[in-house]
């Protein structure tokens, strides 16, 4: 019997630790508040080196893009998206630093008008289904996430705040 009690205490001990622990670092990612995602690194389907599968879409100003002549910044925001919004301006100031042509915005299910007018001057713009031909080729089930494209077409980097790509552009 006081084996049992002693493991009992153990678990119960155990148990403790780590939900103070578990606490610690839920406080730590609220107290971030840098104006990014609060979430310091999504799941990205496409890493490094691999590229987007074919696709082609139509931009809201008309014209076509497709994975071969895509290269330069790539983001994928949706309306509802607290995170998208507060990455919006992060993402614009970097799209007028690589230039229109170099930049692709897509804004995921309903197209907000509030986004597209942000976007549109500094971004080609793409409103599709969550699961359009664009975020499929990219694997894509986040948002807001950015990606970096390079000039052979392959991803460089990234993630779900601009902080995640290098400082350099890619083209």
């Amino acid at each position: 019997m006081a084996y049992l009690t002693a493991a009992v205490v153990l678990v119960g001990v155990l148990c403790v630790l780590n939900l103070t622990l578990t606490l610690a670092v839920i406080r730590r990612l609220r107290e971030r508040g840098d104006g990014h995602s609060p979430s310091p690194s999504l799941p990205v389907a496409l890493k490094p080196g691999s590229r987007p599968a074919a696709f082609t879409a139509t931009t809201t100003a008309g014209e076509q893009v497709s994975a071969e002549s895509l290269t330069g910044l790539v983001g994928f925001f949706s309306a509802g998206c607290e995170p998208c919004h507060a990455l919006l301006p992060h993402f614009v100031e970097r799209a007028k630093e690589m230039g229109r042509d170099n930049v692709l915005a897509v804004i995921g299910g309903d197209g907000d008008e509030e986004l597209v007018a942000a976007l549109a001057p500094a971004a080609r713009v793409v409103v599709e289904d969550h699961d359009g031909a664009v975020a499929n080729a990219f694997q894509n089930t986040w948002s807001p996430t950015v990606f970096l494209i390079g000039p052979d077409h392959a991803v460089v980097a990234a993630g779900g705040r601009m902080d995640d790509l290098p400082l350099g552009s890619a083209v």
